[in-house]
C-alpha cells in the first residue's frame, strides 16, 4: 500500500489511535522545520509528521448498514478545509459515516486530515461517483433523504429524523445540484434570525446533525 504523510499535532495523534498503520513519526526534535515541511509539503506541520497508509475508502453500499444510520453526504464540496471541518463534525455528532463527490471536489488529503483535527482517522468515508445515483441506492436500503436548502419551507425541526436518515449538503456558493435536490425525499431550512443569510457548510451540518441525534436520544 502506497503511503502520505500527514501533520499537526491532533491529526497525527489521531492517526496513531485510528485505523490505518502509522509507519513512523518524525517531530522537531527529529529534524528542522525546513525538513518537516518538505515532508508535508505545508508550514502548518506543528513541529511533527507522520508517514502513514494512504487514506481507504470506506465502500458506500455499507454506510446505511446500521438500522439508525445517519450519514452526511456532501455535493461537490471543493474547499479542504470546509470538507475537514464537515468531517469533524460528523464524527463529534456521532454520524455513521460521510459521502463526498469524486468529480470536482476535494478528497481526503493530509490538509484535510488537519482541518478535520483528525476525525477522518475515525469516520467511515466513501467517495461516489454520481451523488443522486448513491441517493437512490440509499432510498432502496430505507433511508429517508434530507436536503439542506435555505429557502425550504420546513426546518430541520419540523422532520423526525428517527431511523436510516442522510443529511446533503450543498456546495460553496451553489448549493445543491438540481439533480441531487430532486432526489431528495426533502428539503430542509435552518431557521435563522440574524441578517447573515447563510451558514457555511460545516456550521449548517452541525445543526442539522445535532438536530438529529437529539431526536434519536429523546
Amino acid at each position: 500500500m502506497s503511503t502520505e504523510f500527514i501533520y499537526g499535532r491532533r491529526a497525527v495523534a489521531e492517526a496513531e489511535r485510528g485505523k490505518r498503520r502509522v509507519h513512523r513519526v518524525v517531530t522537531s526534535d527529529d529534524a528542522s522545520d525546513a525538513d518537516l515541511e518538505r515532508m508535508c509539503g505545508s508550514a502548518e506541520h506543528q513541529g511533527i509528521v507522520a508517514e502513514v497508509d494512504a487514506f481507504g475508502y470506506a465502500d458506500p453500499s455499507q454506510l446505511l448498514r446500521h438500522e439508525n444510520a445517519l450519514v452526511l453526504a456532501l455535493d461537490e464540496i471543493q474547499d479542504p478545509h470546509n470538507l475537514g471541518a464537515a468531517c469533524r463534525v460528523a464524527e463529534v455528532a456521532g454520524a455513521s459515516g460521510v459521502v463526498i463527490c469524486e468529480r470536482r471536489a476535494a478528497s481526503v488529503t493530509p490538509a484535510v486530515v488537519k482541518a478535520s483535527a483528525g476525525a477522518t482517522e475515525h469516520l467511515e468515508i466513501s467517495h461516489v461517483g454520481n451523488l443522486a445515483d448513491w441517493l437512490e441506492m440509499a432510498r432502496k436500503q430505507e433511508a429517508w433523504i434530507y436536503g439542506a436548502e435555505g429557502d425550504a419551507e420546513r426546518t430541520i425541526y419540523d422532520v423526525d429524523w428517527k431511523g436510516r436518515a442522510v443529511v446533503v449538503m450543498g456546495s460553496e456558493g451553489k448549493g445543491l445540484r438540481k439533480r441531487v435536490a430532486d432526489t431528495c425525499d426533502e428539503l430542509v431550512a435552518i431557521p435563522t434570525q440574524g441578517q447573515v443569510e447563510s451558514l457555511n457548510v460545516s456550521t449548517a451540518a452541525a445543526a442539522i446533525l445535532f438536530e438529529a441525534q437529539r431526536q434519536r436520544s429523546a
